[in-house]
């Protein structure tokens, strides 16, 4: 599929600087060789560099940016969020196809809809309803009583145990799996009995599941993922957390049982979340770092100790050690000047 610049221009609200019908057949990057046909964008200005010898036909930029641009380009007040909805346009994953596999396994009183896909050895449960434009890759697993909203893609092998929905225009990427059990155990002198996980998992509209991201049922009451959250790969999201409308959590996260996050926050890479806090709305957490208590005004938050070479860091490890000794004779030196000065 190929759109005139002007076309492209249009759909976003930007305006178009140089030749309005060259054709754009694609994306890509400002370095990339075979740019020809395709759209680049420059999100920050300390990129500029790669605009002199760019091969892309056309470019995405801002205002204070155009007078660099050797090509085309679409100028508009937020590019990233201009090339984010170009780049919708040629993603090769939409389809209007229909129908359900030979090998697909469907029982009886579940509920599909005439416009929905089901590929090869999905299996759909008793009393589960997959709503209109539904895709289901190949080898995913619905169990009984869950619900799929309209326009939900769930990518390949992904598992939704009992009981579980997902609202509209879900994205489920490979591997994913919502709705297993809560790590739930009593203890029982020394041995472990399990406490049974009796909730479910209730995703919102417009939500994204990254691969190999789990999500966890409540143990009484569900695990609430609300609209719009995006979750990235390899998270794993444990019993009764509840994630609020539009928050990002990138790679690796760890959000322990009954975490409440707000809505509108940023959670960075490889992050933990201790259970039973509250982090309120507009909050960014940055990578690697534990938060151990509530949140409650929003910010920037960070913790954690910095790479530095080794020979520092061992010098330093032994002086954290030191820190409450320090802290008390530092404290004790005050108290004795004071007195003196007294």
């Amino acid at each position: 599929m190929a759109y005139r610049l002007q076309e492209l221009a249009d759909r976003v609200g930007g305006r178009v600087v140089g030749d309005g019908d060259t054709l754009i057949e694609g994306v890509a990057t400002l370095e990339s060789e075979h740019g020809a046909g395709c759209i680049g964008f420059l999100t920050n200005s300390r990129y500029r560099k790669h605009l002199a010898d760019t091969s892309v036909s056309a470019v995405i930029l801002a205002e204070a940016d155009i007078e660099f641009s050797p090509v085309a380009a679409l100028v508009v007040e937020r590019p990233h969020l201009a090339y984010a909805h170009i780049s919708q346009l040629f993603s090769p994953n939409t389809s209007d196809a229909s129908g359900i596999h030979p090998s697909a396994h469907i029982v009886d009183t579940a509920e599909v809809d005439s416009t929905a896909l089901i590929g090869p050895n999905c299996v759909i449960g008793a009393r589960s309803r997959i709503g209109a434009g539904v895709h289901l890759g190949p080898n995913c697993v619905v169990g009984d009583d869950c619900s799929i909203g309209e326009d939900s893609h769930l990518v390949a092998n992904v598992t939704v145990y009992y009981g579980c929905s997902l609202g509209p225009r879900a994205l489920i990427h490979a591997g994913a799996v919502i709705g297993s059990d809560g790590f739930g155990f009593a203890n029982d002198a020394g041995a472990w009995v399990k406490v049974e996980q009796l909730g479910a998992v209730r995703i919102g509209a417009d939500v994204e599941v990254g691969a190999n991201t789990t999500i966890d049922r409540g143990a009484v009451e569900d695990t609430i993922i609300e609209d719009g959250v995006k979750l990235d790969n390899l998270i794993q999201v444990a019993h009764n957390v509840r994630i609020g409308r539009h928050t990002a959590v990138a790679g690796c996260v760890g959000i322990a049982g009954s975490a409440d996050i707000g809505a509108y926050c940023q959670i960075g890479g490889n992050a933990g979340i201790l259970g039973h806090l509250t982090i309120c709305d507009n909050t960014v957490v940055t990578a690697k770092s534990l938060v151990s208590s509530s949140i409650t005004e929003p910010g920037i938050y960070s913790s954690g100790t910095p790479l530095e070479p080794n020979r520092s860091w061992r010098k330093n490890s032994v002086r954290f050690k030191q820190l409450d000794d320090m802290a008390r004779r530092i404290k004790a030196l005050e108290k004795l000047l004071q007195e003196r000065e007294g």
